[in-house]
This record gives C-alpha cells, structure tokens and sequence, in this order.
C-alpha cells in the first residue's frame, strides 16, 4: 500500500487551505497513493499562528470549514484516495473545539474523527477541549492508529496503538523537532509500527515530512524546505527489511509484555 506524508503551507485562509490540501491529494493519486496525511491544523488554521486569539473560535466560519471539508471530500471520491486531514471541529457555541484529525475515505466519505487527548497546557486551558478516544481506522487491511503533536511525548499512546493492532500511526503536527523525530522514531522501534509524520510546509526546514519504517529508521522524507511537497512510501509486510521486526520482534514484545513467558522461571525464595 502506498502512503503520503504531505507538508502544505497553512494560511488564515480556509478556502485557500482547501484549494491547496485538494490539489495535493490530486497530484498523490497521480502517484497511485492511497493514503495522504495532512499536519495538524492544516484545513482550519492552529492555535497562536492562523487563529490568533482564543476568542476567535467564536467568530470562526465553521460553515466555510464545512464547505471546504464537503470539497475534499468529494476530490477524494474523483481521485479514488483517502486523506486524513487536520483540522479543528467545533463542539458547541460555548466550548472551545477539538484539535483533530478527519478521515476522509476513496468513497468521499468521512469515515472517522481523532480528536488530541494530550493537549498542551496552554491548548487544554484557552484553545481546545481534548478528546478521549483513541481511533483506529482500516484501509486496505492495513491499520492506521492516529496521533498528534506533543502526544509524541507519550509512548503509552503509541503502545496502546500497538494492543489494538495498528500496522502504522498517522502523526499530524504544527512542526516537527528533533526530540518529535527521534521519540518518533523510538516508538516505531518499540512498537514495530510504521509512522507517516506531516508537518505544514513553513515549519518544514526544522525537518520536514517524513516516513518510518518498523525497525526505527526513516524510509523517506520530503525536501527539507518551505515547500509544498510529499514524503511517499510503499507498506509492505512481506518486505523482507522487515521480517524480523514483524514477524518476529513484534509478536514476541506482546508476549514479554503479558508476562505469561517470564513467570515460571523467576526465582523464588526456595531457589536459595
């Protein structure tokens, strides 16, 4: 199955955010991708950049956001591919939104909605409301689980992913640092999963996006400047680079982590 990690410019401007996220997913299914992430924010704008004010949810054009949404969806359909896309969602008039990911399905559907658990201070305390579900979501029998941001920062998130399954995790953020890229990189290590990271064009000379393979290692990435661009990779289980890390490491990790393989040979006091 064939992935794309995008890195698009994000602007206070929700059509044009739309024009360009629809324009990417076009030019990856020119690339026979099935798959395209887009960064966290990359449809409504985020936090203290495109929205700069707290209040400004309320006056915020959810309908515009809606419409945009419908539009990409709907190229999805034409195209034949599935985009997930980051983008606030409003609760109700009198709450913040959530911070959140949509999936979009090859059928122009939206077929699921990730919203961020693990907000920062200042995004659980002025901007967002966080979610509490974790989402995974099936495409070509493949299982993608989704996160975003500084929940690089908790391996306990990328770990449950792995309990229920996930071959890889969608990783949308506002920009990627070095400590994302290498706890990033740890958690695909730990949890032999592949991660596809994106990250918006303008944060993109910090490091741009890119995929992980399930032994820890970046497969690809895209041009490490302010440009619209793609990372693309090809998730292959029968890949033998990853013999060892899927069909070895990751069913005996389960094991150790149950613990059952341990208990009969631990010592006891009658040992000494």
């Amino acid at each position: 199955m064939k992935v794309a990690a995008a890195q698009t410019f994000v602007s206070a401007d929700v059509a044009e955010n739309g024009r360009t996220i629809r324009e990417s997913i076009r030019q990856a299914a020119e690339r026979q991708v099935r798959l395209v992430l887009f960064c966290e924010g990359a449809l409504s704008g985020y936090s203290k950049v495109q929205v700069a004010a707290p209040s400004d949810w309320l006056r915020y054009d959810w309908a515009q956001l809606d419409r945009e949404l419908a539009e990409i969806a709907a190229t999805c359909k034409t195209c034949g591919i599935h985009a997930v896309v980051g983008s606030a969602h409003p609760v109700s008039e009198r709450k913040h939104p959530t911070n959140s990911l949509v999936v979009i399905s090859d059928q122009g559907l939206i077929t699921g909605r990730y919203d961020k658990r693990f907000l920062s201070n200042s995004e659980v305390n002025d901007w967002y409301m966080p979610g509490t579900d974790p989402l995974v979501v099936t495409i070509d029998g493949f299982r993608f689980g989704c996160a975003i941001c500084i929940e690089a920062a908790f391996p306990e998130l990328f770990a449950e992913y792995e309990r229920l399954g996930a071959d890889a995790v969608l990783f949308a953020s506002y920009g990627i640092t070095q400590q994302f890229k290498t706890a990033l990189q740890a958690h695909a290590y730990s949890n032999c999963c592949w991660i596809i990271a994106s990250p918006p064009a303008q944060k993109a000379h910090k490091y741009p996006a890119f995929i992980c393979g399930p032994e820890g290692d970046p497969i690809t990435q895209a041009v490490q400047k302010n440009d619209d661009a793609f990372a693309v990779a090809d998730l292959d289980r029968e890949d033998p680079a990853y013999e060892v890390a899927l069909a070895r490491a990751r069913p005996w990790r389960a094991k150790a982590r149950e613990g059952g393989i341990y208990r009969d040979k631990r010592k006891r006091s009658s040992d000494y």
